[in-house]
């Protein structure tokens, strides 16, 4: 089950994302958390001058992005062609947001990967994330990061206990995956991709791909 939750397996589509080939130098997608902020730098030194603002040191963003007036943005940060990022937008630093992804009114982004597509549109918080291709957050729906008792984040899949060594881990989307509104990712959830998670959910650990979280324990596959 393990293999479930490799970046090949929960990412497909190596043009899905600026930093795919950087991720693949990786097993497991959290184990690419604490590498963000070194890949932004490295891709931004490539990314032309003709199709990218540069700001300050360490903010790229595409001059074809849509980027309200309101929009905080620390670097290091790259912004994709066709992005859209909405009033009020807090991007903390160290995240990619890919073509055409959608960050809304008061979504707060920090030390993630969004691939394209992404969207994360209505008052959302994404910290230590991965989310793939084409995923969407619903209204107020939020990564948890952080155990409350601060001690290392482990994964539950299969009734095995996957250690992750980090702190700080939010949530890894596979492509196409929904999270419904007000929804909890907890820390070390792992979504497989074509899933969906119900409104109001609270999740932790491994949801296969395909499958419908319904509560913890009622995950069921799709028809």
């Amino acid at each position: 089950m393990k293999e479930n939750m490799k970046i090949t397996a929960l990412y497909r589509d190596a043009d899905a994302s600026i930093a795919y080939p950087y991720l693949t130098s990786f097993d497991y997608p959290w184990e690419a958390l604490a590498s963000i902020s070194d890949i932004i730098l490295k891709i931004g030194s490539t990314l032309s001058s003709e199709e990218y603002n540069r700001i300050g040191e360490d903010i790229w963003i595409a001059k074809c992005a849509k980027v309200a007036p309101t929009v905080s943005v620390s670097g290091p940060c790259i912004i994709c062609a066709d992005a859209e990022i909405r009033h009020c937008a807090y991007i903390r630093g160290s995240a990619v947001i890919g073509r055409g992804a959608v960050v809304g009114n008061s979504t707060e982004l920090k030390n993630c990967i969004l691939f394209d597509g992404v969207q994360v549109p209505h008052y959302n918080y994404v910290g230590d994330s991965i989310l793939g291709y084409k995923s969407h957050m619903g209204a107020g729906a939020v990564t948890s990061n952080v155990k409350s008792d601060k001690t290392p984040v482990t994964v539950l899949c299969d009734g095995e206990r996957v250690e992750t060594g980090r702190k700080k881990f939010g949530a890894m989307l596979g492509d196409f995956v929904e999270v419904g509104c007000n929804s909890v990712l907890n820390p070390g959830t792992v979504v497989g991709a074509h899933s969906n998670i119900y409104p109001r959910s609270v999740v932790r650990g491994f949801v296969p791909a395909g499958h419908i979280f319904k509560a913890q324990d009622r995950v069921v596959k799709k028809h």
